[in-house]
Parts: structure tokens; C-alpha cells; sequence
């Protein structure tokens, strides 16, 4: 096994996720407005462009064969700015947030075309489409964003919680949240779930991006809440890893001081969430907490991990090994690549910790 996978370089645009298919030895990543295809020694297959929204974070379902990841469209600094990087400010989206599926069997050549080569599919996200336009009073001031809501990027397929080991697959999606210090109903990580067995075949549509469809579930199967303490928005990469039962989630750190502010917590996934009041609300609101994993390093009851990668892509291959995405631009031309590195997770210490194999050893 690799334990470098240069990625190659890929424009103005750092890369979001990336996603593994052991059995038939490819690794994809998202480079925020396309999605690349390569071996697992590096060598590019082909890629999936012309996206002007934020393709972020990765899955792959072993079961269909097919590629998950989360797809959002606005217009807030985040969206203009990937039109600024793609040289297409005077183009305008409407919000809008999806699952995109890939069709990664037909990805053979570079510069697939999203909307025209039959490769992609979507599914509309109402539920977060609602939070993110809905409005809310926190500390008596009138706030956007219910939650904090941005949009969407983590993203996994894995059983449920309190039922690791389970063989009833669903489709996880993290809510982006914006960092903003002087709200306290915005220290939560929330995640939906989702049945998606039928989605393929059933309610995704081609995307037409400037006829954006609103084809999709109604609501949520489950709407999780995790206390973590703000982040800068939210879950970056999320990934079940089948090892330990539990879910990782790699962010951005936070910037409110009472909060330890790790760049990743661990869900345990063996503990079913629990209905709660949530904290830092000014009306009673009551949601499905769910429990981070005890990892040795813990501040105000906020267990965490610290190790500094995975925020731009992580895959857990089930059996104690990591890959972990590490970014990086050309000091030349500024143009955006990552490195993919092979890490083992250590759990029979004081504290949890990843380890790095030597490279290519």
C-alpha cells in the first residue's frame, strides 16, 4: 500500500475530500469544483469539472458502487468567492444544497462535463435549505441561520448510532456553521440522516445549474445534534470507521475561548443519542445528542483529538489505517495540490493519536 499519494495540481481550489474504492484500487478527490479520479499510485484517470458550487467532502458505497458527496450553492462569501477563483463573477446561483452522486464507472477521460455526460446526479436538501434561510432570536438579537447554518460539507456512510456494527446503511450529512463568537445557540455539530438505497435509480436529477431542480426528501430520517462547542464552519470531513464503530470529524477550530477548540472530535458509536434540551438556546429546543468518544484529551467535559490533518480529506480503511489529506500550493504558479498520507490510529495509550508510516516503506 502507498503511504504517499501525490495528488497533482489542480487550480485555485484546495481539495475538500477524498474517498477510497479498495477493491477496485482507485482514490477520488474533491477539489471543491470538480472531482478528480486516480489510481492508487497517483496516475489520473479522468475528472468531473465545470461545477460552480462547493463539491465537498467524499464517500464511496461499496454497495452500489457509487460516490457521495455533499454540493452547495450560494451566494455568501463562500460562493462568491469560488466564482471569483473560477474567472465567473458576473454568473449567479441560487441557494441551493445537495448530494451529488457519481457514477464513477463512466469517469475514463479528464474534463467530464457535470451536467452534460450523464456522470452526476443530485438530490435536493430541503431540511437544509430551511434552516439555513430560516431566522432565530439568540441573546435577544434577531440571528440568520437557524443553528448557524451555512450549508452542508461532511459527509458518511455508515450504520447508525448506538448500532455500530449494524448492517443498515444510511447517508450522513454535516451542517456547515458559521463562526460567529457572539452566538451560544451555534456550539453544536448537527447531522442529518438519510435512507438513500433508492436515490440513484429513484429521486436524483441531473443538475442543470442555472435551472437548479428541488428534487429530494421532504425531511430528515434523524436530525443529531453534538456538543463540541462552536466551530469555523463546522464538520469539514466526516468518516465511519468500521475499527472502532465510531465516527471522525475533522474541522476547522473553532474561536470561542471557553472551548478547547480541537481540530477533531470522535463520535462513539455505540452510544444511541439521547432527546435533550440544547444548550445556549433561548426558547426550550430539544433535539438527539449524540456522545463524543472518551480519547484521553478532554477540556470542560469536550473530548477531542488533536491531530492537525483531515480537514481536507480523511478515509478510514477499517482496521486501525488512515489516510489523511495533507494540502499544500505550488510555490510557482500558487496552484492548489495534497498529499495522501498513511496514518495508524493508537487507542491503548494515554491519549488517542495517529502515527504516520514511513513514506513508501
Amino acid at each position: 500500500m502507498q503511504t504517499n499519494i501525490f495528488s497533482g495540481y489542480f487550480g485555485k481550489c484546495h481539495c475538500q475530500g477524498i474517498a477510497v474504492d479498495p477493491v477496485k484500487g482507485y482514490l477520488y478527490y474533491s477539489f471543491t469544483t470538480k472531482l478528480i479520479k486516480s489510481d492508487l499510485n497517483g496516475n489520473i484517470i479522468g475528472s468531473v469539472d465545470h461545477i460552480i458550487g462547493h463539491l465537498g467532502c467524499i464517500d464511496f458505497c461499496d454497495r452500489d458502487g457509487k460516490l457521495y458527496a455533499s454540493l452547495e450553492y450560494k451566494n455568501d462569501a463562500i460562493g462568491k468567492g469560488i466564482l471569483r477563483a473560477l474567472d465567473a463573477k458576473d454568473r449567479s446561483v441560487e441557494d441551493g444544497f445537495y448530494v451529488a452522486i457519481f457514477d464513477v464507472d463512466r469517469i475514463n477521460r479528464p474534463d467530464m462535463d457535470a451536467e452534460r455526460d450523464g456522470v452526476m446526479r443530485t438530490v435536493y436538501l430541503k431540511t437544509v435549505v430551511d434552516d439555513y434561510s430560516g431566522k432565530t432570536v439568540n441573546g435577544g438579537r434577531v440571528c440568520d441561520h437557524l443553528y448557524g447554518c451555512s450549508g452542508i460539507d461532511g459527509l458518511a456512510i455508515g450504520p447508525d448510532f448506538g448500532n455500530p456494527h449494524g448492517t443498515q446503511q444510511y447517508l450522513h450529512v454535516c451542517y456547515g456553521v458559521y463562526s460567529d463568537t457572539e452566538r451560544t445557540d451555534n456550539d453544536y455539530q448537527v447531522i442529518l440522516q438519510f435512507e438513500f438505497e433508492d436515490w440513484w435509480e429513484g429521486i436524483a436529477q441531473p443538475l442543470f445549474q442555472d435551472r437548479m431542480h428541488k428534487n429530494g426528501p421532504k425531511e430528515a430520517r434523524n436530525k443529531y445534534f453534538l456538543y463540541t462547542g462552536n466551530t469555523t464552519y463546522g464538520v469539514q470531513n466526516m468518516e465511519y470507521d468500521a475499527w472502532t464503530g465510531n465516527y471522525f470529524l475533522c474541522v476547522y477550530p473553532g474561536k470561542k475561548q471557553e472551548f478547547p477548540n480541537y481540530p477533531m472530535f470522535v463520535i462513539n458509536g455505540s452510544i444511541a443519542p439521547r432527546r435533550e434540551e440544547l444548550r445556549g438556546f433561548d426558547t426550550e429546543t430539544k433535539g438527539l445528542v449524540l456522545t463524543l468518544q472518551e480519547t484521553g484529551l478532554s477540556q470542560n467535559g469536550i473530548h477531542g483529538m488533536d491531530f492537525p490533518h483531515g480537514s481536507t480529506g480523511f478515509y478510514a480503511f477499517g482496521d486501525g489505517r488512515f489516510y489523511a489529506s495533507e494540502e499544500f500550493r505550488s510555490p510557482d504558479t500558487g496552484e492548489q495540490a495534497t498529499n495522501v498520507r498513511l496514518y495508524r490510529l493508537l487507542t491503548d495509550g494515554p491519549t488517542w493519536s495517529f502515527v504516520r508510516y514511513r513514506e513508501n516503506a
